[in-house]
């Protein structure tokens, strides 16, 4: 199919975030004969265009202008807007990240198209491109189209597999010029709580923790764990209204939705506002001293015990594997 797909490539602290090559990966599945064509905004994403291009971009547009050196809504939708009349695509596709949520409908709106949001897949059915994305909080799954072949999607981290990595592959560079007037909205420093580590949506290993871990101190030791599976952790709302750990890790309903390969929730209920969040993970460990817990029922594999005894045995335990690996 004759398709021109336009990818936001996102970055964060200077590096490109999966996300971005997971959504090339989706445009190339709809694309035959047509482009797949992705957009840097700022003045320090020259870097990644090769790495774009290996991932499958035909063309890389870099916009070079300071005032999109930082996300702002007014900024990068005057940006997307005018490389969108430039281009003239059929789809773009972005992250379903914070800027992802906040830019697409933005952005779809002042042009006049639809928005299809939170796609876990993309494929062609006979002529039309359908969407899949879930919808009562996991529990069902809804296929889309647009009517007219043409509209946003953002796409949710960890759903479309990175296409393998080519590395004789280049891309032309389109040097783009853009006009960025009467903002509303100027960044003048980012302050961050969250220090480091993997970036909670889009890691493969989270470890969560709820109500049952306690204490701040508690949450060491889930980070302990974490760090050992190279994964990210987490926390349940309850968990965060006791100030046990700040808000940017909140996972569920009203918090980030994660989709990791592996997902271990420690003192977590499971309630179906975090459930929300992390249902669609691909394996679920339980760890809860309560055998009737909530959490069971969707998880995988279960302990049943008092996590304060199990993390530590199995923090030593997978290190030991680690080593003699």
């Amino acid at each position: 199919m004759s398709k021109k797909v336009l990818v936001l490539a996102e970055t964060r602290d200077g590096g490109l975030r999966n996300v971005s090559l997971e959504s090339l990966s989706a445009a190339k599945r709809i694309v035959e004969k047509g482009e797949v064509i992705a957009v840097l905004l700022g003045s320090d994403t020259p870097q990644h265009i090769s790495t774009l291009a290996q991932y499958g971009a035909d063309k890389v547009y870099v916009v070079s202008n300071d005032q999109v050196n930082q996300y702002t809504s007014d900024a990068y939708t005057q940006a997307i807007s005018q490389i969108f009349k430039d281009i003239d695509p059929d789809f773009v596709f972005m992250g379903h990240t914070a800027i992802g949520k906040d830019l697409a409908p933005r952005a779809a709106a002042r042009l006049g198209l639809g928005l299809i949001s939170d796609c876990i897949d993309i494929n062609i059915e006979g002529n039309d491109v359908v969407f899949t994305r879930p919808i009562y909080a996991g529990k069902a799954f809804q296929k889309k189209k647009s009517v007219n072949n043409k509209a946003f999607a953002t796409i949710r981290p960890n759903n479309i597999p990175v296409l393998e990595v080519d590395s004789s592959k280049t891309a032309e560079v389109i040097h783009f010029s853009v006009e960025i007037k009467n903002l509303r909205t100027i960044v003048k420093e980012v302050v961050r709580k969250a220090v480091g580590g993997v970036d909670l949506s889009e890691a493969k290993i989270v470890v969560s923790g709820g109500r049952g871990v306690k204490s701040p101190e508690g949450f060491s030791t889930l980070q302990e764990l974490a760090n050992v599976l190279g994964g990210a952790v987490g926390a349940t709302r309850g968990a965060c209204d006791a100030e046990y750990c700040d808000y940017s890790i909140q996972i569920g309903q009203t918090g980030k939705v994660v989709t990791p390969d592996l997902y271990i929730a420690c003192g977590i209920s499971g309630a179906i506002q975090h459930l929300a969040g992390m249902s669609n993970s691909k394996v679920v460990v339980a760890i809860n001293k309560d055998p009737e817990a909530p959490i069971f029922q969707v998880a995988d594999y279960g302990i049943v015990g008092d996590l304060f005894e199990v993390m530590p045995l199995l923090t030593e335990e997978l290190k030991n594997m680690f080593v003699v690996c």
